[in-house]
């Protein structure tokens, strides 16, 4: 498993699925941009490229993600929490050496395990 969901994540996003047609699947990734560097993508997707993505089920949930992402993003674990002013997923990227103040944006270490250059 390259990415984990927590229960709490995994059943907001049923709950956001439940008004999506039947072949929806969640899509994780980063792309280019924010203040760090790169950023997380985070939402549905119906459509998926055999050979650029590789589709998993965690919890439940179909997820795609991209193959180029998983050196990246591999270990990831994305939450959902509630405080007083509502609720949003939160991210811990292992492979995150630097995060921007929000935490939507990041720079990763390269496989050697040194920061990737932006």
């Amino acid at each position: 498993m390259v990415i984990t969901l927590t229960e709490n994540a995994a059943g907001q996003v049923k709950e956001m699925m439940k008004d999506e047609e039947e072949n929806v699947r969640l899509r994780f990734g980063i792309k280019g941009g924010g203040c760090s560097g790169l950023s997380y993508s985070l939402g549905f997707d119906y459509d998926v490229n055999e050979e650029l993505d590789m589709v998993d089920e965690i919890n439940g949930i179909p997820v795609v993600i991209f193959k180029q992402d998983i050196p990246i993003i591999e270990g990831t674990t994305i939450d959902f929490k509630e405080n007083m002013m509502g609720g949003g997923f939160a991210i811990d990227n292992p492979n995150a050496i630097v995060s921007c103040g929000c935490g939507s944006s990041f720079k990763a270490k390269n496989r050697e395990g040194t920061p990737e250059k932006c």
